[in-house]
């Protein structure tokens, strides 16, 4: 049996997970009334159910996400409402909370969130072991862990292949809190790591100003898919709860084509969901919101992963600018623009600036506002009017099932019978006394055309056979009643027969990999203390929320290395980094102050308050 593989997508609301599945999405992961990391895309459970509706037909998958830490106070609320979210036929809830695997739940599958540190096989065979189903690997991982965990249990893996990048490791941030009492771990990230900082040495010099340096360039596998799907990765994850649709039809129309080529001819591979789908723009990554691209570790630490210039999508590079004439510039390229589009440049003060084109002619773009930019400056297009207005149309992104229509005969009558791409078989009988056309042809070519407009429906009739003994007559509007009330009939057979994977949580006690827990595990609530417990763990530190002490926190762990991006790591950039750099490196914006501590051995950098006190590492 061919293994299915996925591309999973995010919906911000019921209109972006239709559009995600129009475009080929197998699954959606979307947010629900209370609970979830982006507090901004919460959704009813009324339309969470529409789009379980809607996704169901194609086969597709609907996740919904539950990955807040939670409260003492809120569990029992959170318990019911996964009740509500079984109830309407969610497939799985991904969590991060450890207190969702003690509660009493229906029969719902569970996927663990990339906040609950699944970046070690130990703990990930742990996870499969307490009656997870899936687990969504930390972005961090290269193609040889990936492997390891693969290897070491056969729970299915998930991970990320395109979109924006948590510089820290996921769940491990905590600059939101420190900062202004927003938790990232309870939907509310403030973004700190967007921010614009100065790098200041030991020595008290800053060595670089207003710079954007925790700021890190988007992801993108794609290309990678080969290789991460041997490695044992079964759904590829997009990221973007809060994009616009345009992106997510751009992302998901992209990845269905790539992916599809992988798996056209595969004896060991095939599609996770039903249908074709068929496009009026051609999608490109570069044309979504990015700030560059990035394949972060998948293949190692081989390349700056940094975008200092700004935390805004750079887009798709046009060329550089040849000259200026008058109040319009020349650029390389320049016939590719259009009226309305937004353009990018980095300015001598390594500072990322913005115009809009009012017209573009012959080459030349007319700004909406005009700017000095120094000849040879590189442009981007980060707005595409026109590729926006093309995508936004409901029609660009349209997805299909096949089926194939049998008209044919019987004692009182006729009947149509469609069967689809999946074998699923709807039979509509006409009860008509059965005459032979007036002129003696045959209706044959007629009664196809007719049986060939499928409409707005969700299906393509593929294949149309007619199987008369004499060239009977049939009235049109008779044809076309049979045809609709076949494909009614069929999205009925499709619903009724969705097969949904059902898992009871049993709780167990085998040992989880390590005996204490520090704040990084985020126990925020006694049940989740309590499953830890029962696992054999003795020592558990509160959640940073419960905890923080202001000005000696350490408030991120990231695999990230500013040292690495400034060409002084002493582990891989040892030959050519010229003189070390004087410690502890401080990053200072406004009234904000961290130092940096250096961990070389594990190949990380954390980020403590200013007040902190920790030893400085040599290498």
């Amino acid at each position: 049996m061919k293994k299915k593989i996925e591309i999973l997508a995010p919906a911000k609301d019921l209109f972006h997970g239709m559009a995600a599945i129009n475009s080929g999405a197998d699954a959606v992961y979307i947010g629900a009334p209370l609970y979830g990391a982006r507090s901004n895309a919460t959704n009813s459970i009324e339309d969470v159910a529409a789009l379980v509706q809607y996704a169901h037909l194609y086969h597709a998958q609907v996740f919904v996400v539950i990955n807040t830490i939670l409260y003492d106070n809120e569990l029992e609320n959170c318990r019911k409402m996964i009740y509500q979210l079984y109830d309407i036929g969610v497939d799985a809830l991904i969590v991060q909370d450890m207190a969702i695997m003690e509660m009493q739940l229906p029969p719902i599958v569970i996927h663990a969130s990339t906040q609950a540190n699944n970046r070690d096989a130990d703990k990930i065979k742990f996870l499969k072991d307490a009656g997870i189903k899936r687990v969504v690997l930390a972005r961090e991982l290269n193609l040889h862990q990936i492997k390891e965990i693969s290897s070491a249990s056969d729970v299915e893996l998930e991970f990320f292949v395109t979109g924006a990048l948590c510089v820290s490791f996921s769940g491990n941030c905590y600059m939101s809190v420190a900062n202004g009492e927003r938790s990232a771990n309870r939907g509310s990230c403030a973004q700190n790591c967007r921010l614009p900082y100065n790098l200041i040495d030991g020595n008290g010099d800053t060595l670089i100003k207003n710079s954007h340096l925790l700021s890190i360039k988007d992801f993108d596998v794609s290309d990678q898919i080969p290789n991460l799907v041997e490695a044992g990765v079964v759904s590829f994850k997009i990221e973007g709860r809060l994009k616009d649709v345009v992106y997510v039809k751009n992302n998901v129309s992209y990845l269905r084509q790539k992916l599809d080529s992988f798996l056209e001819g595969s004896d060991k591979y095939t599609k996770a969901s039903s249908g074709k789908c068929t496009f009026t723009f051609d999608s490109a990554l570069n044309k979504s919101f990015n700030r560059g691209y990035t394949d972060y570790f998948v293949n190692g630490r081989d390349a700056s992963i940094g975008s200092w210039e700004s935390p805004k999508s750079k887009g798709q590079y046009i060329g550089k600018l040849i000259k200026t004439i008058g109040n319009a510039y020349q650029i390389e390229n320049g016939e590719l623009l259009n009226n309305g589009d937004g353009l990018c440049f980095i300015n001598e003060e390594n500072e990322a600036e913005g115009i809009y084109v009012n017209k573009a002619e012959n080459g030349m773009a007319y700004p909406n506002v005009f700017k000095e930019i120094k000849d040879g400056t590189f442009i981007y297009r980060n707005n595409d009017a026109a590729f926006i207005k093309l995508v936004e149309r409901e029609d660009s992104a349209v997805r299909k099932i096949g089926t194939t229509l049998l008209l044919t005969e019987n004692e009182t009558g006729f009947e149509l019978i469609v069967t689809d791409e999946d074998g699923y078989v709807s039979m509509v009988k006409l009860e008509a006394p059965k005459e032979e056309t007036k002129t003696g042809l045959s209706m044959e070519d007629n009664i196809k055309t007719q049986l060939a407009k499928t409409g707005f429906t969700p299906y393509t009739s593929d294949e149309i056979n007619v199987m008369f003994t004499k060239n009977w007559f049939m009235p049109i509007s008779k044809i076309n009643e049979m045809r609709r009330t076949a494909f009614e009939q069929l999205s009925e057979i499709r619903l009724a027969n969705y097969h949904r994977e059902e898992y009871q949580i049993v709780k167990t006690s085998h040992p989880y990999p390590e005996t204490k827990l520090d704040f990084m595990y985020n126990v925020a609530n006694k049940t989740a203390r309590k499953f830890y417990e029962r696992h054999g763990v003795t020592e558990i530190e509160q959640a940073f929320e419960l905890q923080w002490e202001p000005g000696k926190s350490r408030v991120m762990t990231t695999k990230y290395c500013i040292k690495y991006e400034l060409g002084k790591c002493p582990i891989h950039q040892k030959a050519t980094m010229g003189e070390k750099l004087k410690e502890p490196l401080v990053l200072k914006q406004g009234e904000l102050e961290y130092k940096l501590k250096f961990n070389c051995k594990p190949c990380e950098m954390e980020i403590w308050e200013k007040d902190a006190e920790f030893e400085i590492e040599e290498y």
